[in-house]
């Protein structure tokens, strides 16, 4: 029977997050639960749980990067087997939360999409969530369970601090993400720049100015996730462009779909720094060797335990040197 601080736990990992989920389990000095997820003929979820969960608090741990779809079925159908299976909690980590990006109505006729998916993790039998950088904070309020949006920052800015780096920037690709580089501009003691940039469509941007002094300097490009990598690598090459020393760049999810490598790898930058919130393929490691990947297991251990505890966790969201 697993016990931490004497109470009855489980940790499972579902196919999109087995690796970090190990390295949790290992972090809370327990074994990795048993399941398994197969499919029917026609591609239906089927899910076996391999051992008793009943009386447990149980962990899942499964980001909903792509198939996004995919993901998020199994880990429906792996909510509601543990609570058919009489679970006490059921706690998921969703490192990063799929269809965060449709948080409101843009325009006419849209849906709120992150609502939806919140909609259906509670219907399911969700106790509580936890995520990482969520992309927009009023997601937490689409829940009416508890929610913790735990921040990579304090990974992010110990990692840049150790690398010694002078005259730093810290460069925001947009104006809505200029809160977050504010945040590391003052782990880091460094100012910040913004980039001005409209989006005519989806996964398109164009760079319309740069406000702030970056001549000589080494930047950091900070944003939550890079998708198809379209404005980070415009940002990279206008920062380039303007006289920036070195361009690093660093986000929470590497989704990296479609042409994104390939567009990086056309843009001058010298080090992108992300988290293992979204598992890389090993041909995406082989065509972007300037990926550096910093783990977030030691800072979902120490939320787990807190919350085991009835502890708080705000104090794991702020860098201390």
């Amino acid at each position: 029977m697993a016990e931490i601080h004497g109470k009855k736990i489980k940790i499972f990992a579902l196919n999109a997050s087995v690796e970090l989920g190990k390295e949790l389990a290992s972090k809370l000095g327990i074994e990795l639960s048993v399941c398994n997820v197969s499919r029917f003929a026609d591609g239906e979820v089927n899910i076996t749980i391999g051992e008793t969960v009943r009386g447990y608090s149980v962990f899942i741990v499964q980001s909903t990067n792509s198939p996004v779809n995919e993901h998020y079925m199994e880990l429906l159908v792996m909510v509601d087997a543990l609570k058919r299976a009489s679970a006490k909690e059921i706690n998921v980590i969703m490192p990063y939360y799929g269809y965060s990006r449709q948080d409101r109505k843009a325009g006419p006729h849209q849906p709120i999409s992150a609502k939806l998916m919140a909609d259906l993790l509670q219907a399911a039998g969700v106790s509580r969530m936890m995520c990482l950088d969520l992309h927009a904070a009023q997601i937490q309020g689409f829940f009416n369970i508890p929610i913790d949006n735990f921040l990579a920052l304090p990974i992010l800015a110990k990692y840049f601090d150790e690398k010694g780096l002078d005259n730093i920037v810290v460069v925001s690709p947009d104006h809505g993400g200029t809160t977050r580089a504010r945040k590391l501009a003052e782990a880091l003691d460094a100012p910040i720049a913004i980039v001005d940039k409209r989006r005519p469509k989806p996964n398109q941007a164009e760079i319309c100015n740069l406000i702030g002094d970056i001549e000589g300097k080494n930047c950091i490009v900070i944003d939550d996730m890079i998708d198809t990598a379209g404005t980070m690598a415009a940002v990279i090459t206008v920062l380039k462009q303007r006289g920036a020393k070195t361009v690093y760049a660093c986000c929470s999810h590497a989704l990296l779909s479609g042409p994104a490598c390939d567009r990086l790898n056309a843009s001058p930058i010298t080090e992108l720094v992300v988290t293992n919130s979204v598992a890389l393929s090993e041909e995406t490691k082989a065509k972007c060797p300037w990926i550096k990947v910093l783990s977030i297991a030691e800072l979902l251990a120490e939320g787990v335990l807190n919350i085991i505890d009835d502890k708080p966790v705000s104090d794991l969201f702020v860098y201390k040197k």
